[in-house]
């Protein structure tokens, strides 16, 4: 009886640090896909569909999802495949894993949501491309289990998605003067009725929504994002400061 009463607290306290360490590893890595190494705002990979076509909320909504879902799909089969994955032919492995990704998405728009498929038009297929779904299969994925690879591909892809519908609201305010305009696209006739217009009379500013209304929002955005890291960070220093007499 003594013998399994101390295997079964070996166990508990061998388990209670790795579940400490999952919890701290999925904090990273949701901090890091939504923040710290955001793929819009810090490594400002995939600019071009993201200037492209945020022109509206429910455009940059459904190009995020199609990214998150690639994002997501991909970095889990690199991970399950890595064993068996030779060094020298990994990166074309990579980009046939993510094209036959991206085409079932496509397709699947096209049969479901054929009209923002129509709108969204050669961006879907330009997913292939975009240069931030590859990083991630190549650093993380193909590097790491399928827990921490599909959570890292997700937090990455909702990073992505939230800096393309944050750009798509800010150009269809200030252009159009109301958000979620053709919500019907993504969400069919609930769709309809989901159309904010802020004023009736409101004559639209062209400059928002047309390339250089991108780059401005973009350029506004990641400016947003580094005074709040400069203002964490003197906060972070005032803090050790304050302590360091303390425990001296």
């Amino acid at each position: 009886m003594t013998d399994n009463t101390e295997t079964k607290t070996d166990t508990q306290e061998t388990s209670a640090p790795s579940t400490t360490a999952a919890a701290n590893q999925a904090s990273v890595l949701s901090k890091n896909g939504l923040w710290t190494n955001n793929v819009a705002l810090v490594q400002l990979l995939g600019l071009c569909p993201l200037l492209a076509v945020t022109g509206t909320v429910v455009n940059g909504l459904g190009l995020g999802i199609a990214t998150l879902i690639t994002l997501v799909l991909s970095n889990s089969i690199v991970s399950l495949i890595r064993p068996w994955l030779k060094t020298e032919i990994r990166i074309p492995i990579f980009v046939l894993i993510i094209a036959s990704i991206v085409t079932t998405i496509e397709l699947s728009m096209n049969a479901w949501f054929h009209e923002l498929y129509l709108v969204l038009g050669i961006f879907i297929p330009l997913i292939v491309t975009n240069c931030s779904i590859i990083a991630r299969a190549e650093a993380f994925a193909s590097k790491n289990n399928l827990r921490d690879s599909a959570l890292d591909g997700f937090m990455m892809g909702l990073g992505f998605t939230c800096v393309l519908v944050v750009l798509g609201g800010m150009r269809e305010l200030i252009g159009f003067g109301t958000l979620f305009a053709n919500a019907q696209l993504m969400f069919g006739s609930i769709g309809e009725t989901m159309t904010i217009t802020f004023s009736e009379n409101y004559s639209g500013f062209l400059l928002a929504v047309l390339p250089p209304g991108a780059f401005i929002g973009l350029g506004l955005l990641v400016a947003i994002k580094n005074v709040i890291d400069k203002h964490q960070s003197a906060q972070q220093t005032i803090a050790v400061q304050d302590v360091e007499p303390a425990t001296s």
